[in-house]
């Protein structure tokens, strides 16, 4: 089995080329990249809004992207159910469009941040964890300035409650601590699912670390997870 993959590119997008080389090169998926003045996603089976600093970050992160050509169609097709992976600048985007509840704001430290982080994964059942365990710590780098995740009470219960927080900033043992939080995120939440199931966002960066060579391959339980959710 494999999946048809798009990666949407937007003036300022920098970690498209990653997450191609990963679907098309490693994991095989037939992958092409989508221009964001596209108007159609055209047959694919998964979307991959990928990192970097669309249209330069400016007004807000991911606030301009949203109001690209191509992002109607995005919506369409995540509304019909399509996949849908929003990673780091593609959490901001997802968000931004109203795909994805709660927003990302500046990092509590008021500073970039680029390290290795370690997350705890708290749901599944889904198609981008099922080859995980409950509970699993994988460790993947962010690098990001507005990766503070926010939401209102309401909204944070209702993802706690629905089993939508996906994935959690920890210790390396698992363990929920300030010290591991990187950015201030609200309840350490790292990633995020729809409660429709079909939409990911997450601001860690999976696609770079899918080999051990980038000091880790723990990204590629993300991939390996899609792939499996296909095949059942």
């Amino acid at each position: 089995m494999s999946i048809r993959t798009g990666v949407i590119v937007f003036p300022g997008s920098n970690c498209d080329h990653d997450a191609y080389h990963v679907t098309k090169h490693l994991f095989g998926f037939p992958t092409r990249f989508i221009w964001h003045k596209e108007t159609d996603l055209g047959d694919v089976d998964l979307v991959i809004v990928p990192g970097g600093f669309s249209y330069g970050d400016y007004l807000r992160a991911g606030a301009i992207a949203r109001f690209s050509p191509v992002m109607k169609d995005v919506v369409r097709f995540a509304k019909r159910g399509g996949l849908v992976l929003g990673i780091c600048n593609g959490f901001q985007v997802l968000c931004e469009s109203g795909l994805l509840p709660g927003s990302l704001l500046r990092n509590a430290s008021l500073r970039f941040a680029c390290k290795w982080t370690h997350l705890r994964t708290e749901n599944v059942d889904t198609p981008f964890t099922c080859a995980l365990a409950r509970d699993q710590v994988i460790r993947v780098p962010i690098a990001h300035g507005d990766g503070n995740y926010f939401a209102s009470r309401e909204t944070l219960d209702r993802l706690e409650a629905q089993g939508q927080v996906v994935f959690r900033y920890t210790e390396p043992d698992g363990t929920v601590t300030d010290r591991a939080n990187p950015n201030g995120s609200a309840h350490n939440i790292a990633g995020i699912i729809s409660a429709s199931g079909n939409i990911l966002g997450m601001m860690p960066h999976p696609e770079r670390c899918t080999e051990a060579a980038l000091g880790s391959s723990d990204g590629s339980f993300v991939f390996q997870s899609l792939l499996e959710s296909v095949a059942v």
